[in-house]
């Protein structure tokens, strides 16, 4: 984790509005959490850059959408005002998952080299694909790495925030 100096309690963003579903001022979510369901867990949630608080008091997965009904927001023009806003809850709220699993947002911007000491960029995002997860690495090129330790991944250290991967970097 990094240093706060500010003490003020860290923000993980979980995903976003993306706009209204139905008349009665139920939101559209996209969720970036795994299973998409469990950004439902997380409460208050911290919407937009006024970090405003908002409770959920329903959601589900509705088709290929998440929904949820939010306390205080009753009608279409409500949510529609929310549209792209960013969800987020304060760090504290996540469970700990120790020195061996990471939350994406702890990987996102950590610069990533090869085991020979060559940068190969920083992670500017993380893609699920079903089958593991793959580093979006940007640098003198874009290199989409696959996350899976002990055969790309060699090594994580959040403290230097570096990423060592087994990756040639002409590729």
């Amino acid at each position: 984790m990094h240093a706060n100096p500010d003490n003020k309690r860290e923000m993980v963003l979980l995903g976003r509005i993306t706009g209204a579903h139905g008349i009665k001022g139920w939101a559209r979510i996209h969720s970036d959490t795994e299973p998409r369901e469990a950004i439902f867990e997380y409460q208050p949630w911290l919407v937009g850059a006024t970090e405003m608080p908002v409770q959920v008091l329903q959601g589900k997965r509705q088709g290929k959408y998440l929904v949820a009904e939010l306390a205080g927001i009753s009608d279409r023009d409500a949510v529609e005002s929310l549209a792209g806003q960013q969800i987020a809850v304060y760090r504290d709220q996540l469970p700990d998952l120790g020195d061996t699993n990471y939350y994406w947002t702890d990987l996102i911007g950590l610069r990533v080299y090869n085991q020979d000491g060559v940068e190969l960029g920083s992670i500017r995002e993380m893609i699920a694909t079903g089958a593991n997860d793959v580093m979006l690495v940007q640098g003198d090129k874009e290199r989409l790495i696959p996350f899976i330790k002990d055969i790309y991944v060699t090594r994580v250290d959040r403290a230097a925030r570096r990423v060592t991967v087994s990756w040639d970097p002409d590729f």
